[in-house]
């Protein structure tokens, strides 16, 4: 599940600034990452962290706007080679998609860069925010929401140092974790793979429209995000051991 709350910055001159910089800078970071996954043809997320994750730390980036930056390049190649899968940039052998494919994928200056809650600190009482900048930390930047939004954020929050909580006790007790994307555990079917929104025909019932396979829905979504856990344990267990 994605939650999309949406607050709006009221920093002051100076803070205002630092966000800008910050930004600028994420960005000529993620051109950067960029132009070596071109060269070097190493376009996914994990591989390309590993060949470039130093140079955009040694630009001035922290670890994490570091990674986000490395990520944000990733799903540019990744979205670009749906497009040219797709036939949107014309056929192969066409002047624009030679022109698209002969060159790295170019962010704005002022393109979205992601933070996570490493780079954020949120004081929902008294309602503001600590950010991190390369300036270093801003703190306590005022921000204004609807109360709707701010009850979302609240709720976040708790789910969020939850999931912390749970990470430190697994990892005091050597117990592994692993963080699993829930896209689609829903709507698809644990037993074939096939995704559709028609596999949902209720809130409780998962029944697939492609093998027939039918189970209480949380129980067939418990199921495809234990099977993704197991596949990101292996994999990342082969990266390390290659490494």
């Amino acid at each position: 599940m994605k939650l999309v709350v949406q607050v709006k910055l009221l920093p002051d001159a100076a803070t205002q600034a630092a966000l800008r910089e910050t930004l600028v800078l994420c960005n000529r970071a993620a051109n950067h990452a960029s132009r070596r996954a071109f060269t070097t043809g190493v376009k996914g997320k994990t591989s390309l962290q590993r060949v470039v994750y130093g140079e955009p730390k040694a630009m001035g980036l922290s670890a994490q706007p570091a990674i986000h930056a490395i990520r944000k390049v990733a799903d540019a190649y990744a979205t670009l080679k749906a497009n040219l899968k797709a036939g949107n940039y014309g056929p192969q052998g066409s002047r624009r998609r030679a022109a698209v494919e002969s060159t790295p994928v170019r962010l704005r200056k002022d393109a979205a860069q992601p933070f996570d809650d490493r780079c954020l600190s949120w004081q929902l009482d008294a309602r503001t925010v600590s950010i991190w900048t390369a300036r270093g930390r801003c703190g306590r930047i005022p921000f204004a929401c609807s109360p709707a939004q701010l009850d979302m954020l609240t709720r976040y929050r708790r789910f969020a140092q939850l999931g912390s909580f749970i990470t430190y006790k697994a990892q005091r007790c050597g117990v592994p974790v692993v963080h699993v994307d829930p896209a689609y555990t829903s709507k698809g079917c644990s037993a074939c793979g096939h995704v559709d929104d028609r596999n949902r025909p209720d809130q409780a019932t998962f029944a697939c429209t492609s093998c027939g396979f039918a189970e209480h829905a949380d129980v067939n979504a418990a199921r495809n995000i234990a099977a993704r856990g197991v596949a990101g344990w292996a994999v990342s267990h082969a990266a390390d051991d290659a490494a």
